[in-house]
């Protein structure tokens, strides 16, 4: 029969397995790696503007914990940076994947450029949407096999969260066009009381959901017809909230100097921070003026104005090929637009205004892009007319044996207004100066492509594959035109700062792990507008959220990529 213990043979007992419970602990402290990732000897330039220095990134988690000479830490992954420049991940400050990370995760152009976040939501945002828009919206979502089952900023989000997952960051404006559009459609009218009220009110839910703040694009159908005083209004209602302002603004052309006092008198009138997306002076009557358009920015800025701008290198611009045709052939929407493209003296109108170098109540990218020469038909959503992609409006005018305005009006209309083109409209010298200003930060202002998939159907822009990669290389690297220091920061901090995501943007212990790590002698952009489907190089790792998406040049199975939102979503 066995002893019963005795009061102190269960305390030793007792003492003997907490010491080893307390020798194991200390073994498993001791074995247990003190980082998840080292990012070890690269050179560091940690996006504020400061000189790189030497040293080592130490990551747990989603977070940066330690910046500096780590030694023999221990780590569960090392990456040696050797060579290379470890930097904060890149903002994209008009990135318009917000559907496109739905169609593929992978958001491949991007993370391959080192985007690491992207700010979206270009004066129509993915949500609030009602049945009439998704009904607008259904023949691209059942194109790229994307169910839309949200209706509010707060289901995209949620379903950016749950269900499909990306490699990068999303955040979002809402825009006033979009807004416009839910409550009044694309009429040309000023809004009653009650649907500014309204859209007022939708302003204020998605603010509450998330929303960066309030963006426009003045120069397209329907923010065109909205007037100022209802841009202050909807942004006044951001402003409360702690938002920003972004905007496509009026006029890039003939009457820029009006549209940047537009922008200033939003901003003093809202008082609200406000931005211009991708700055540009357009057309060739407007080249050299973008000097004097920094000055107003500055001058602006001299009385308390907080505005500032960025841009993407290249002096082509993209939109819907629709664009060429006169603002009132757009009004209402594609239905009302329809019959005049197909009534012979409507048509004849169209046509002649087209050709109307004097033009002030629109935008006329047709004759400032000198006509068919240079317009190119990027993508189409009708693959009947895959052919034309990559073409000019004159090459495909002579394959249709007609004129180069009709056969911009019957591509229109055989593609219900889906097709997109490029067109050339700016000067390298004006892209040039808008880089070195300190006040202009960089977007890319695509969706992310991919070299295959559904992405890879269509041709794009090269801006989607290779504009940070572009100014690292041949403005950093070959021409000297700024800093790399310089250059990474419009990058990251201060895009960073301009969206109020004060937890991103620069390399700092205790701040969200986003790093891109690159060769800064061999990265470049490959993407050209004949053949644009390549991927930029130079890229070698790419970090979300503390998660390896780019590995040694080539993407990774993680998906960490968060919907981030604005001050009021927090």
């Amino acid at each position: 029969m066995r002893k019963a213990p005795t009061g102190a043979s269960l305390l030793a007992a007792l003492a003997a397995a907490v010491a080893g419970l307390t020798c194991f602990a200390v073994q498993t402290a001791a074995q247990r790696p003190a980082f998840d990732v080292i990012i070890a000897n690269g050179r560091i330039v940690d996006g504020s503007g400061s000189p790189w220095f030497r040293g080592d990134v130490g990551i747990v988690g989603d977070r940066i914990t330690a910046i500096g000479s780590l030694g023999d830490a221990t780590a569960a992954t090392r990456v040696d940076a050797t060579n290379l420049v470890v930097a904060p991940g890149f903002i994209d400050l008009l990135g318009q994947s917000e559907f496109n990370v739905l169609v593929d995760g992978r958001a491949a152009s991007k993370v391959l450029q080192g985007v690491t976040t992207e700010v979206t939501g270009e004066g129509s945002s993915i949500a609030p949407v009602n049945d009439r828009l998704i009904a607008d919206a259904a023949p691209n979502a059942s194109h790229f096999g994307v169910v839309q089952d949200w209706r509010t900023l707060g289901d995209y989000f949620k379903r950016l969260q749950e269900r499909s997952h990306t490699t990068i960051n999303i955040a979002t404006f809402v825009g006033a066009g979009g807004l416009r559009n839910y409550v009044i459609g694309k009429d040309d009218r000023p809004a009653t009381p009650a649907e500014l009220e309204r859209m007022k009110q939708l302003v204020a839910e998605a603010m509450q959901q998330g929303a960066l703040g309030l963006s426009s694009s003045l120069q397209y159908v329907p923010d065109r017809f909205a007037s100022t005083d209802e841009i202050v209004e909807l942004a006044k209602v951001a402003a409360r909230y702690g938002g920003v302002y972004f905007t496509h603004q009026r006029s890039e052309s003939a009457r820029i100097f009006e549209s940047l006092d537009e922008v200033f008198t939003i901003a003093e009138r809202a008082s609200i921070p406000a931005e211009i997306w991708h700055l540009k002076t357009a057309y060739k009557a407007n080249f050299g003026k973008m000097p004097e358009v920094l000055r107003r920015i500055e001058a602006a800025r001299a009385r308390g104005l907080d505005v500032t701008a960025n841009q993407y290198p290249y002096t082509r611009a993209s939109n819907g090929l629709d664009s060429c045709l006169p603002l009132w052939a757009r009004e209402g929407g594609f239905e009302k637009t329809l019959p005049r493209l197909t009534d012979p003296a409507t048509r004849e109108r169209i046509k002649k205004d087209m050709d109307d170098g004097g033009a002030t109540t629109w935008e006329n990218q047709w004759y400032g892009a000198n006509g068919g020469d240079g317009v190119m038909v990027s993508s189409v959503l009708n693959r009947d007319l895959a052919k034309y992609e990559g073409m000019t409006i004159t090459q495909i005018a002579k394959a249709m044996g007609k004129d180069p305005r009709d056969a911009v009006i019957d591509l229109v209309i055989a593609d219900h207004g889906e097709t997109s083109s490029i067109t050339s409209i700016m000067d390298e010298d004006d892209v040039r100066t808008a880089l070195k200003h300190p006040l202009v930060g960089v977007g890319t202002d695509s969706g992310a492509q991919a070299e295959d998939g559904k992405l890879s159907e269509s041709k794009s822009h090269p801006r989607a594959w290779g504009s940070f990669p572009r100014i690292l290389g041949r403005y950093v690297r070959d021409e000297h035109l700024l800093t790399l220091e310089e250059a990474i920061r419009k990058m990251t901090s201060k895009a960073a700062d301009r969206v109020h995501l004060h937890q991103r943007g620069i390399l700092r212990p205790g701040l969200i792990a986003d790093v891109t790590v690159f060769d800064a002698a061999t990265i470049r952009d490959v993407s050209t507008f004949d053949d644009p489907r390549h991927y930029a190089i130079g890229i070698r790792h790419v970090f979300v959220n503390g998660k390896r998406v780019v590995a040694d040049g080539a993407i990774t199975a993680e998906r960490p990529g968060r919907p981030l939102t604005g001050p009021a979503g927090r």
